[in-house]
């Protein structure tokens, strides 16, 4: 499968919490980077993302906010 979205990042799955509709991903990329993802449980069991299983975090947006008070 090839995808347009050029920020692809590898990391290795080291949390799922699971909720009733959704889960939290996180997936370590490196160098003590985190990327956390809300997914559905649907697309938790289809893509049977797994702790310890490797994965990707998929970005595609045309902005990212960052606010401070």
């Amino acid at each position: 499968m090839k995808l347009s979205a050029r920020n692809q990042l590898k990391g290795t799955i080291l949390e799922i919490e699971n909720g009733a509709v959704n889960a939290i991903i996180k997936l370590d990329i490196g160098s003590g980077n985190i990327i956390s993802a809300t997914v559905s449980m649907d697309a938790v069991k289809s893509l049977n993302l797994a702790v310890g299983k490797e994965a990707y975090a998929v970005i595609k947006s045309t902005s990212v906010m960052v606010g401070v008070e």
